[in-house]
């Protein structure tokens, strides 16, 4: 490995973080310099000056071999958590060291659990911090890194996969360089075109802007207490519903949407699958509210139901209802779109609908195998064919997933966390979904969880974000190192 690319790959990172920082700051003064202004500005600083170092030190750097590709991922993720965190620490109030940690991971992974009670109590700067920390991880500070990676780089591409997942391959037919403008444009221009939307809805300027870096990016922190349902509008809530689902389909395709005019890239029969998830579960989710009489209504209950299926299966954590009060088949299915979740190639977290696509063709396969042994099956994915390697992989991911939910939930009942939100805390954490039931529902917080076990959600989370393998990878690489 060479410490030297790795060190100025990495720099660039928290640089993008300080960046935001300064904007964060900016808000600050325009707010007549409120009480955050003195944790950002110190932040800014150590940020910036730790980022910018590397490029002082190390005048030339070779090309970014594999190895250091992992690092730089991994290490880009981890620095930027810490880094993240000083605002918080900084400021105070009820940021403790663990809550700052588990606030800033939460962030960057786009996760959206909180450990706050009182998000409207935070100065206006601090607000925009933490929805910039969404905003920032939403691609991946690496997907930001790629952008500036020499073009010479032969591990640009590699850099790419390793973070958008093999899967979501096919929905980027371009090349390398032109992979990461593709994702850069949909990005920006969904939080353009949903921050417009929202004004004309009636949020503020500054409420539209936070309520859109975290739709993009699917992960759900909010300016109110109270979450989308403290705006009270229908309107509102269908413009957030519209862009969480539209944030977890392959970016790819929706350039391609955008490109040729035309809506051919939606029959992807993986997109076709995540919408028909969210119908069915929708529609099962509002027959459940209505027949246990929790609404009265059909309209509301549908609102409310399609709202929460869309926001747990794009890993958003918005809110229109308290779903500790609905119904334990409808929080079931909720907590199942949670496992689901998105496409690859899109910000979402969660096993990925494209691989359980590939589950359940396989077991439609084996089902067809077993009673026509003599014939040769394929799975088919769009105009592709799966080798049986990739259809093992995807299989073997879903595998490794449930291992690690299942330690997780261990280790949390260990702690002493109740079993019901042990389960669904940890599934959500590890899904980066961020809501999950009880007193951590989508009205509920983190704050009253044991230390030990904000760790353990802030593990899952890190893990679900970076899909496990590359975090396994680098710990290898670090124990190989050391003998």
């Amino acid at each position: 490995m060479d410490i030297k690319v790795i060190s100025k790959n990495v720099g660039l990172a928290l640089l993008i973080s300080s960046l935001f920082m300064f904007l964060s700051l900016m808000v600050s003064v325009a707010d007549g310099r409120d009480s955050a202004m003195g944790p950002l500005a110190i932040s800014f600083i150590i940020t910036f000056i730790v980022g910018v170092f590397p490029f002082i030190f190390v005048r030339k750097s070779a090309s970014i071999s594999l190895q250091d590709g992992f690092m730089i991922i991994v290490l880009s993720w981890l620095l930027s958590f810490i880094f993240g965190m000083l605002p918080y620490v900084l400021w105070g109030g009820e940021f403790t060291l663990v809550n700052a940690w588990f606030e800033s991971v939460s962030g960057y992974t786009t996760t959206g659990s909180t450990i706050l009670t009182d998000v409207e109590g935070l100065p206006r700067s601090l607000m925009f911090w933490r929805s910039s920390t969404h905003f920032i991880g939403g691609l991946g500070v690496v997907v930001f890194l790629l952008l500036v990676i020499p073009d010479a780089s032969p591990f640009r591409m590699r850099l790419t996969n390793m973070e958008l997942s093999s899967l979501s391959r096919e929905g980027y037919r371009f090349r390398s360089i032109k992979t990461v403008h593709v994702i850069a444009f949909v990005y920006v221009g969904l939080a353009v075109l949903e921050t417009l939307l929202l004004m004309l809805a009636g949020m503020s300027f500054f409420d539209a802007v936070n309520h859109s870096f975290s739709t993009v990016a699917t992960g759900g922190f909010s300016t109110k207490n109270s979450s989308v349902a403290y705006f009270d509008s229908p309107a509102i809530d269908i413009i957030i519903l519209v862009f969480m689902l539209l944030s977890s389909m392959h970016f790819g395709l929706l350039f391609g949407v955008f490109v040729t005019r035309s809506l051919k890239p939606f029959r992807h029969p993986v997109i076709k699958f995540f919408l028909s998830t969210f119908a069915v579960l929708t529609l099962l989710v509002t027959i459940s509210l209505k027949v246990s009489g929790t609404y009265d209504g059909w309209g509301r209950a549908l609102l409310d139901s399609s709202f929460q299926v869309g926001s747990f299966l794009s890993t958003s954590g918005f809110a229109t209802a308290d779903n500790a009060g609905w119904p334990v088949f409808a929080n079931i299915l909720l907590l199942y779109a949670a496992f689901q979740c998105g496409c690859s190639g899109s910000t979402t977290g969660g096993v990925k609908s494209d691989r359980m696509y590939i589950a359940f063709k396989s077991i439609g396969r084996q089902i067809k195998q077993n009673l026509h042994p003599s014939s040769i099956m394929q799975i088919r994915v769009g105009n592709h064919f799966l080798k049986d390697n990739a259809v093992f992989s995807a299989i073997l991911y879903i595998v490794l997933y449930t291992v690690v939910l299942i330690i997780s939930i261990v280790l949390l009942v260990l702690c002493g966390v109740d079993v019901h939100e042990a389960v669904s805390g940890a599934l959500s954490s590890l899904g980066n979904a961020g809501p999950a039931l009880d007193s951590i529902s989508t009205m509920g917080n983190y704050s009253a969880q044991p230390a030990m076990a904000k760790v353990i959600y802030s593990i899952d989370m890190i893990l679900g974000r970076l899909e496990i393998y590359p975090v396994f990878i680098v710990i290898s690489l670090i124990f190989r190192r050391a003998k």
